[in-house]
């Protein structure tokens, strides 16, 4: 470590970045989360260079209502870079956002990277963050920022299973002793379940709608299991006609939703169900008596603990601050740094 390196950390406040597919959270050392915003670029494209026009919550309202010389994108797909330079530029926005002092500070970077990551996919997000200024990258497995984030005492010579439902992926592990006995990371999350909402309305109700209107019925009606009555809430939600080719408004119900939604919820309960089957007896028999922790905001998806109790039989909670939870981990290992080294991985 050079003299500049010891210099730009007296300066500086290290961070810990959720990287996700949704949405982007950023923690400060000593300072918690202080930032939280969607992960979307919108660029305008001018003879073929690219020049940023607005990043997070600005750029989102853009997603599917621009003209054609400007793009708005999500650099982040299944909680990896899909696109390298706009990753970048989004990482050295929210950088500048939180660091708004000397350009000349340098910050250590912890990011949290799913489980099931290739090492190419891993390089190309260690490599955005150097190139975004920071002095060090370090990487740290999701499930076990998740399972940090929500107070589970996985230093402990005992079984704790974590189910974290991001945008992209949903991870599930079993860990014990401060490292991962076994996880599996299956590319299912809220991204999936928005797209099966738009495939339910095309197919059923011929009527195309966007992102951002799936997502909207998600969060306000979204259910995993069938109401008991049959119906549940409802809302207007409004489209295009595909038959007429006409702007349109019709009603959904709960019940269609939770029709629209079946096959992601199955997906994530199968592999809730596959980590169960894999996981050692003794370390299973410790998850009977502690149950399963829901994180992230997959979690949040309305009697989605049920859907799982009935599946597992096992208690199913969801941590306190879900959405939070990956952020608050990372941030975590970065102020227990000494503590957790071994879940840090600064040279692969």
């Amino acid at each position: 470590m050079g003299i500049f390196d010891v210099l730009g950390g007296l300066f500086t406040a290290d961070m810990a970045i959720d990287l996700g597919t949704a949405n982007t959270l950023v923690y400060v050392k000593g300072r918690g989360v202080i930032l939280s915003e969607p992960s979307v670029v919108a660029y305008h494209v001018k003879d073929g260079v690219k020049k940023v026009l607005a990043v997070g919550e600005d750029a989102k309202l853009m997603l599917g209502r621009t003209p054609g010389s400007i793009e708005a994108i999500r650099p982040m797909r299944e909680g990896v870079i899909a696109d390298f330079d706009t990753a970048e530029e989004m990482i050295k926005h929210f950088i500048r956002k939180v660091h708004k002092r000397s350009t000349f500070s340098k910050p250590k970077i912890i990011v949290c990277v799913p489980h099931g990551a290739t090492p190419v996919e891993k390089r190309a997000i260690r490599q955005s963050v150097l190139s975004a200024g920071a002095r060090r990258a370090g990487l740290i497995a999701e499930p076990i920022a998740a399972a940090i984030g929500a107070g589970m005492p996985i230093t402990d010579p005992t079984g704790n299973m974590v189910v974290d439902i991001g945008g992209g992926t949903t991870e599930v592990a079993v860990l014990s002793l401060g490292d991962i006995v076994y996880a599996r990371s299956v590319r299912v999350g809220g991204d999936r379940m928005d797209e099966a909402i738009v495939s339910y309305l095309r197919r059923q109700q011929n009527l195309l709608v966007g992102e951002s209107t799936a997502e909207r019925i998600k969060t306000s009606i979204g259910t995993a299991r069938m109401p008991d009555d049959g119906r549940g809430a409802s809302m207007h939600i409004r489209g295009r006609d595909l038959l007429n080719g006409v702007p349109k408004e019709i009603e959904i119900s709960q019940a269609q939703v939770a029709e629209a939604l079946a096959e992601p919820v199955q997906q994530i309960c199968e592999a809730v169900m596959t980590a169960l089957e894999a996981t050692p007896p003794d370390l299973a028999a410790d998850i009977v008596d502690r149950g399963v922790m829901l994180t992230g905001g997959g979690a949040l998806l309305g009697d989605l603990d049920l859907a799982l109790r009935e599946q597992t039989g096992l208690a199913v909670s969801i941590a306190d601050e879900s959405l939070n939870c990956v952020a608050l981990g990372t941030g975590k290992a970065l102020e227990y740094e000494k503590q957790l080294r071994h879940a840090i991985d600064y040279d692969s």
